[in-house]
């Protein structure tokens, strides 16, 4: 048996969280999350079938190819947490592609009342998480053409300019084109979470 001292084990340096969305979290990899996946809404489900995609950009314009997307939202009718409405989760998370793309399947949601009781435009809220950021980025997804869109108390919150960065662009029958940039021009509106 050694007389010898042990050393003395030092401070191991810190580092930069994840991004570990790969294990369990998304539903590509390891088998993935069941509970939560781009498919937001099955067939059955009453409302206007949608499909929102996009890709998440850095602040040099190149894609992030490790980000993970979710989206919280009502039903068509406006409301949250349904019960009876088999088939609709209201929640969704996806993972960005090695191109930074990703994509929803979903129903268009409803209008629905705020917190202080003015309509809010149909929306999806929506949470970023990629390296580098500490804590999730939260923004919200619009549509393109809503009536309600002149009327939404958050969205009114937004400078004129910038709000083009909130509005998914109608890009085919039933499909929304929103991208996500992350920093520099055109940056995406983000909301204190």
């Amino acid at each position: 048996m050694s007389t010898e001292p042990k050393p003395a084990l030092g401070i191991t340096p810190s580092q930069t969280i994840g991004p570990f969305f790969a294990y369990a979290l998304t539903p590509r990899a390891y088998g993935g999350s069941e509970l939560a996946t781009e498919q937001v809404a099955t067939d059955g489900v009453a409302g206007e079938r949608i499909r929102v995609e996009g890709t998440v950009y850095d602040g040099d314009g190149a894609v992030v190819s490790d980000a993970m997307i979710e989206i919280w939202q009502a039903d068509a009718q406006g409301r949250f947490n349904a019960s009876g409405n088999a088939g609709f989760t209201g929640f969704g998370r996806a993972e960005t592609t090695a191109e930074g793309g990703f994509h929803f399947d979903t129903i268009m949601p409803g209008a629905l009342a705020g917190p202080d009781g003015r309509t809010q435009a149909p929306h999806l809220s929506v949470s970023i998480f990629a390296r580098g950021l500490l804590v999730r980025l939260a923004t919200r997804i619009y549509f393109e053409g809503e009536a309600g869109n002149a009327g939404d108390p958050v969205l009114a919150l937004v400078p004129a300019e910038r709000r083009r960065t909130l509005i998914a662009k109608r890009n085919g029958q039933g499909v929304f084109r929103f991208d996500i940039r992350l920093q520099g021009e055109d940056e995406t509106v983000f909301f204190e979470a």
